[in-house]
């Protein structure tokens, strides 16, 4: 049984219908769907969501994550438009765009993330674009490719500790992780590289500041850590529920190893206020 903390508020007022329907009437993915995040209600009621790039099948399947696996299509051509006109209609100033892993694409998804970033400023003048992004498969490349687009903030989730990297992460590796981090602090200094990581997979309290630690050194300076939760029993079991107040331990162990800006708490997501972390 949940905790009293994890207990999520289900209702859905006009504005969160609004967005739903926007989200429809253009064939458009969120992870906020795909993912089964705990937010949705309160996010979408405040007329926000992270948009999901590349269609809605991953071609990983990391045992952890409720998105759908299997051989995806091709790319929708109009998807940078269609993303742009929605923020445009829900009158967003800030934006987050993540996406699917598509390892069948040469450039990872990296082009069509670039292409999103410029057709958003575009319709938007002055909006802040976040970008959160699979590994890539490493390329360098494709990192300069997203970042020659100047997106506000790149993010790229390291998800857990190495030692349960394996068996959490499908074809990932903790160091290809952090390596990538490393390359977009290198390639862009002024942009914020941020990165997020789950507790309650089986971690111990000295390998998470082992790993807070590894972000640090390797570019990181925004960092978001919540409560894994598992979408079905087919997936990953919950080791164990961490406390508000081990939450906020977390948090000011973050700050003490200098990161900018940290966000911890039980129903926290890599995108969750997303916005907070540049104020």
């Amino acid at each position: 049984m949940r905790p009293a903390w994890l207990k999520v508020k289900l209702a859905r007022p006009e504005a969160y219908q609004a967005v739903e329907r926007l989200v429809k009437s253009k064939s458009l993915h969120t992870v906020c769907e795909a993912a089964q995040c705990p937010n949705i209600y309160e996010c979408w009621s405040k007329r926000t969501a992270t948009f999901m790039l590349l269609g809605d099948i991953c071609t990983r399947a990391c045992p952890f994550c409720a998105v759908k696996t299997g051989k995806p299509s091709g790319l929708d051509p109009n998807e940078p438009r269609k993303v742009a006109e929605a923020v445009q209609e829900m009158g967003l100033t800030y934006v987050v765009l993540t996406s699917v892993t598509r390892d069948d694409l040469s450039d990872g998804g990296a082009r069509q993330f670039a292409k999103t970033i410029t057709e958003i400023r575009q319709h938007n003048p002055g909006v802040k674009v976040e970008i959160l992004v699979s590994d890539l498969q490493g390329s360098e490349d494709a990192v300069a490719t997203v970042l020659a687009a100047s997106p506000t903030v790149f993010s790229h989730n390291l998800e857990t500790v190495r030692r349960l990297t394996p068996t959490v992460r499908a074809k990932a590796s903790y160091a290809g992780s952090l390596a990538l981090l490393l390359k977009a602090a290198q390639l862009r200094p002024d942009i914020p590289v941020k990165s997020s990581i789950m507790v309650g997979l089986g971690e111990e309290w000295a390998e998470l500041e082992h790993t807070l630690k590894d972000l640090q050194q390797y570019g990181v300076s925004l960092l978001a850590i919540g409560q894994y939760l598992s979408p079905s029993p087919k997936h990953l079991a919950v080791r164990r529920y961490y406390t508000p107040a081990e939450f906020e331990k977390l948090r000011q162990i973050g700050l003490q190893l200098g990161f900018r800006h940290v966000v911890a708490g039980p129903l926290v997501r890599s995108s969750y206020k997303a916005s907070d972390f540049m104020l």
